[in-house]
């Protein structure tokens, strides 16, 4: 199967690996973020010999065991004895002073948590073999709090790690190319439900519509993903009563603190916030402040970051019993089809769209790069009301505002000037206003406007 994306990843993989010298990696994400074929695809791209072990939660003898046969494998010889991962570790550094040698442990975590002082025995290794030995360790893992704590200051492995990869969901770009027959507005759609993780992507089917891909994926009894949400959360989780409680009130839109306290029925603000923490490490939520009041924590907003997750609360979910007994076909109709398409849609489109903006700053293709992007706070003197603009950058010149439409027809002139006079009275000073339309635009080009369509976004 065709590997996408990455570049960037795979590209300071390809360097630590061709580099002589001891390297030690750290990479760490959530479940299905493509963890683990990232480093398979490198270690193909790659000509070094590469040990790659996926730890058992068993017993220490057991992986042992289990590493000691790739071991056997990977140099040609009979199966070695080891008394314990100690030895086993060892071993491998020391062979690493003849040849290269790379070493995958993913799922970390499952290995430390039965070989006693895992950490101390590698942080030890990695001194002792640090000038001599040519071995390249890759830490991987999906316990994110675990896989964190061994950048701490108290951990054996502080200093020892020399790269650090953090995971992320790909953005709407790369995420794209897995479905790249359907047209770009059904591309919107498919990231607005499955979003950035790999696994979910490959599942799509490019002969059925996004309605068919939908319903057979997630919005169904016995769909391949109907309980992906679920599954992830108790991984991490214990207790899921707060937490769906919490992710449900989101999913409706609520996203002040004090919002989702009432809504949600948690039993007390402490709890709100431990559970609000625990989401936003898992990468399931994201914390935003106005990017003019940052440090105003009333006027910070929580939401949902992961699309499968945010289309699971506000359909699936909050209608399980209806889904449960109704024809997937009805139920989409009568339960997900016009929010998804007037609401939904529109919404997880100016997602799309600052990632956009994201993309094109990075790659120096903006005429003034932005150092800030975000949401801006405003109030409105006339009706005496405040709010939020939600995409606006701020660069040396000043501010631009951005306003993302998925509407059937084109934006004409009176539309955006219409825009633009509702910003300025509410005292945002913008210098150039910029318009992203699903269905382009019938409107004269202006020097204080920027226009882009849709296909623009997937150039």
């Amino acid at each position: 199967m065709k590997f996408y994306g990455r570049e960037s990843q795979r590209k300071l993989l390809r360097q630590m690996l061709s580099q002589g010298e001891m390297q030690t990696a750290l990479i760490y994400g959530r479940r299905r973020v493509g963890k683990s074929e990232l480093i398979k695809q490198v270690l193909k791209e790659e000509k070094i010999t590469g040990i790659y072990y996926e730890c058992k939660e068993t017993t220490e003898k057991n992986n042992v065991d289990s590493l000691s046969e790739l071991i056997g494998e990977a140099f040609h010889f009979p199966k070695p004895s080891f008394a314990d991962m100690e030895e086993l570790l060892q071993f491998l550094f020391s062979k690493a002073e003849e040849v290269p040698l790379s070493l995958v442990l993913d799922e970390y975590p499952y290995l430390r948590a039965t070989t006693t002082g895992l950490d101390s025995i590698l942080q030890s290794l990695i001194d002792r073999y640090r000038n001599t030995s040519k071995i390249k360790i890759i830490i991987c893992g999906s316990h994110i709090d675990i896989m964190q704590s061994l950048l701490d200051s108290q951990n054996p492995l502080y200093g020892r790690i020399d790269r650090t990869i953090n995971l992320q969901p790909m953005d709407y770009y790369e995420s794209a190319l897995f479905y790249e027959p359907f047209s770009p507005e059904d591309r919107v759609r498919l990231y607005s439900v499955f979003g950035g993780i790999p696994h979910y992507n490959r599942l799509i089917d490019p002969k059925l519509s996004v309605r068919e891909n939908v319903t057979e994926l997630i919005a169904s009894t016995g769909a391949r993903l109907e309980n992906e949400v679920s599954m992830y959360l108790r991984s991490e989780i214990s207790k899921l009563t707060n937490v769906n409680e919490v992710l449900e009130a989101l999913a409706k839109g609520y996203s002040r603190f004090s919002d989702i306290l009432s809504q949600s029925h948690v039993s007390s603000s402490p709890t709100l916030v431990d559970v609000l923490d625990k989401l936003i490490r898992m990468g399931l939520v994201r914390k935003e402040a106005p990017m003019n009041d940052e440090n105003n924590r009333r006027k910070a907003g929580y939401y949902i970051a992961d699309q499968l997750s945010l289309f699971y609360y506000r359909y699936c979910f909050r209608f399980a019993s209806q889904l449960s007994v109704m024809d997937p076909e009805v139920f989409f109709d009568r339960y997900i089809r016009e929010d998804f398409e007037t609401q939904y849609v529109p919404s997880a489109f100016e997602e799309v769209c600052r990632q956009y903006l994201i993309r094109m700053n990075r790659a120096g293709k903006l005429p003034e790069p932005f150092e800030k992007i975000g949401r801006y706070w405003y109030d409105d003197p006339d009706t005496r009301t405040n709010g939020e603009f939600d995409l606006v950058t701020e660069d040396p010149k000043g501010y631009m505002f951005y306003e993302a439409k998925f509407l059937s027809e084109p934006l004409n002139g009176s539309r955006i000037r219409q825009e633009i006079r509702q910003v300025q009275k509410t005292g945002l000073n913008c210098y150039r206003y910029g318009f992203i339309s699903r269905s382009g635009f019938d409107v004269e080009p202006a020097d204080d406007l920027e226009l882009i369509s849709l296909a623009q976004l997937y150039e």
